[in-house]
């Protein structure tokens, strides 16, 4: 087949955990693919200040990208789409949040989060880097919000429990499952594979030209929409079994090994 665009997931699907950057192969591998005449870039609950420096600042690995689960769209390193969240939905769910034990709520400035609810040594158990660059503000922002998570510490069950009542009570807005424990926050029916074909129609792709690769729950959407999902191993189950193909570990460059072959016109999957 012609794969002409090519999307990939970072955390824990070219950025194994713990690491703060991508191998120098995966950065190769955009280069191959990009030289070979195709798109490709990531597709991240990240916001896009965050993403040139998991690719060590290389400008060309970025150019193309699906930042914040899709609500930002980047094309030739610019910004060709942005959604925001509702303030009076935001508000709503602020409440909730506020008046369940253990749980909290980001918001982003940019690439600064602001900790609207809960404590910082509970968001510094689940996204570290995001710990450390926080400001405790106590108070929803007053421009329009891209990015927000909402996070707990108080167990998986909590989670699926918050992440129930948010979808029941607060129907402006999708609420993931990123990780066990942290979930992203969306207008409602906007996610990454919206995103997705909202940027293949742009470029005039189709999407059985489009190859998606992810490891978790917020890629579930993205799998749904494009017939050539892939999931790395270890993958959260339900993105393991929604994905068509299945390749290596995050861990073992799997998914640069996939995009070398794409660039080369082969077809790597078969499982």
């Amino acid at each position: 087949m012609a794969v002409k665009l090519i999307l990939t997931d970072i955390d824990g699907t070219i950025l194994p955990r713990g690491r703060r950057q991508v191998s120098e192969r995966t950065v190769a591998a955009f280069h191959a693919a990009i030289d070979a005449g195709l798109w490709v870039g990531a597709a991240s609950g990240r916001g896009y200040s965050w993403i040139p420096d998991f690719f060590g600042g290389d400008a060309a690995c970025c150019s193309t990208a699906l930042a914040t689960n899709g609500m930002q769209v980047y094309l030739g390193g610019e910004k060709v789409m942005e959604q925001s969240l509702a303030s009076d939905a935001l508000e709503q769910l602020r409440a909730i949040v506020a008046a369940t034990p253990g749980a909290g709520l980001v918001c982003f400035d940019d690439a600064t989060p602001l900790l609207v609810e809960g404590e910082l040594e509970v968001l510094a158990a689940h996204f570290p880097a995001y710990a450390e660059r926080c400001r405790v503000t106590r108070e929803l922002p007053d421009f329009p919000v891209v990015k927000a998570n909402v996070f707990t510490g108080a167990g998986e069950a909590a989670m699926a429990e918050l992440v129930a009542r948010l979808g029941a009570e607060v129907v402006a807005f999708d609420v993931d499952r990123a990780m066990p424990t942290y979930s992203n926050i969306m207008p409602c029916g906007w996610n990454k594979g919206t995103a997705v074909a909202w940027l293949a129609e742009r470029l005039g792709v189709g999407l059985d030209d489009v190859v998606v690769f992810g490891d978790a729950d917020n890629d579930l959407p993205m799998f749904a929409a494009v017939k050539n999902s892939v999931a790395v191993a270890g993958a959260a189950p339900e993105a393991a079994e929604a994905a068509r193909w299945h390749i290596g570990a995050c861990e073992d460059d799997a998914v640069a090994a996939s995009i070398e072959a794409l660039a080369a016109g082969e077809w790597p999957f078969t499982r």
